[in-house]
Parts: structure tokens; sequence; C-alpha cells
């Protein structure tokens, strides 16, 4: 009789710390992720010829010119580099805010 009590006792207890804790992960994690990935894109399809950007790399550079999957950048006179859209990390005039 004990038994059959006890197997009875599975409710919203037990489910609750699960779904609380995937709810945590997702709010904490996943979420956060998501939002800086669309405001990361929305920079890129944004940016305009002459806009001065940092690569993740490091390198400093002027936009000289946006293809569909590719920029020019120029990182000195008369120096420019090809790099890929999602190798920039930020806009300069964002660096002071």
């Amino acid at each position: 009789m004990i038994l059959l009590q006890a197997g009875q006792g599975f409710g919203f207890a037990q489910l609750f710390f699960p779904i609380a804790i995937l709810a945590v992960f997702y709010f904490f994690i996943i979420r956060p992720g998501q939002v800086k990935e669309k405001k990361q894109s929305e920079f890129i399809e944004n940016l305009k010829k002459g806009n001065k950007i940092v690569t993740v790399g490091g390198i400093y550079g002027k936009v000289i010119s946006i293809e569909k999957k590719t920029i020019i950048i120029e990182i000195d006179r008369g120096t420019r580099i090809q790099i890929d859209k999602n190798s920039i990390s930020y806009e300069m005039s964002n660096l002071n805010n």
C-alpha cells in the first residue's frame, strides 16, 4: 500500500525544475546569441563605402567597395585587401560609444 502511494507522486514539482533549467538556458545563452547575430547581420547589410571598420583580426581600414560576399578595404595609402563580410567586427565610429 505504501508503494502505491509513492508511485502516484509524479507531479508538477518533478517537471518544474527541468523546464526551469531549459528556460534559463534559453534566455541567458541562446537568445542573447540570436540578438547579437541579428545586430551583426543588420550592421553588415547597412555598411557603406567610406565607412571605417575593424576586422576580427584587428585590422583597421576604410571600405572602398562592397561586393556580394566580400569587401575591399584600404588599410594604408594604396594598400587594399579583400576580406569576407563576416570578418568585420565593428565600425570605428562605434569605438568611442
